[in-house]
């Protein structure tokens, strides 16, 4: 009579099921090709990546041209959004795909932290709280954890699209 495999004999080198997808490499593949086809639909140059990361699937399009960053990163914002619904009906899953565009998100990641560092220290020496501008959810994140990793605690206030954090002085 044969006997079903133990969790761990049915994974490959990768951490793969018996070199099933990983439903997050899947994701990837899916947005690649929808991102593709949009920019060859648009005659726009650029190649794409994907990789797994964090739990979840990334894409970057690497290009020379912030055509489709858009201003404060409206245009990869709205591409992200419907790379993500791309992948939610082929899969019947929601996403949490992040897209990159030309680094745009390296480099608003680096501004972040540049930010949160200049508002703990000015917390920490006015003794007061520090109200940032608005941020989106992915901006607001990387301020959390640039204050956490500081020593200091912050929080959201505000509705969207305006809600912004506030970095709080220590106790």
């Amino acid at each position: 009579m044969p006997t079903e495999p133990d969790a761990e004999d049915a994974l490959d080198e990768d951490g793969d099921e018996d070199g099933e997808d990983n439903p997050l490499d899947t994701e990837g593949e899916i947005a690649a090709d929808y991102l593709e086809e949009l920019l060859d639909i648009a005659d726009l140059d650029g190649d794409i990546d994907t990789y797994v990361e964090g739990g979840r699937a990334h894409v970057s399009i690497v290009s020379e041209s912030d055509v489709l960053v858009g201003a404060n990163g409206e245009v990869l914002d709205a591409l992200q959004e419907l790379a993500r619904l791309a992948v939610m009906t082929e899969t019947g899953n929601r996403s949490r795909l992040m897209l990159d565009v030309a680094g745009y998100r390296d480099r608003r990641r680096k501004e972040l932290q540049e930010l949160a560092s200049d508002a703990v220290e000015e917390a920490k020496s006015h003794h007061e709280a520090v109200r940032l501008a608005p941020m989106n959810p992915f901006e607001r994140k990387i301020v959390h954890d640039a204050v956490a990793a500081a020593g200091l605690t912050s929080e959201s206030e505000g509705e969207e699209p305006k809600r912004r954090v506030v970095v709080l002085p220590s106790a």
